[in-house]
């Protein structure tokens, strides 16, 4: 990890970019779900968890595109109520996807999620 050695007299100054939070972004993928339109999402951190969400939402029939700093998820035409077990086994977080298909479709298919030793 780099680190800065700071040594006074001088004023610091600067800007620091800053991820968003897997743990906040999670969730709002999620809820795109039932907004069944299109959604503008920023900062959504680019890490294994957020990308295995995208490709959940693309499998269930969401349009999702990237751009930058920026992720479109279209969810009108969503087709499936079912998230494959492939996909449901690879983190613990898929189970919120559940919820939101539930809420939208008031049915949905899905298997244990996984990638937890518990």
């Amino acid at each position: 990890m780099p680190s800065y050695i700071i040594e006074g007299g001088k004023r610091l100054e600067g800007e620091v970019s800053v991820s968003g939070s897997k743990n906040a972004s999670l969730p709002i993928l999620a809820s795109t779900i039932l907004n069944s339109g299109t959604t503008k999402l920023y900062n959504v951190p680019d890490i294994r968890d957020t990308k295995i969400t995208q490709e959940i939402l693309k499998f269930l029939g969401c349009k999702v595109k990237k751009n930058k700093n920026k992720i479109e998820i279209d969810s009108k035409n969503i087709t499936k109520r079912e998230i494959p077990e492939h996909l449901m086994h690879q983190m613990r977080s898929t189970v919120i996807l559940a919820g939101a298909i539930l809420g939208r479709f008031k049915e949905v298919t899905f298997s244990y999620p996984g990638d937890c030793d518990i």
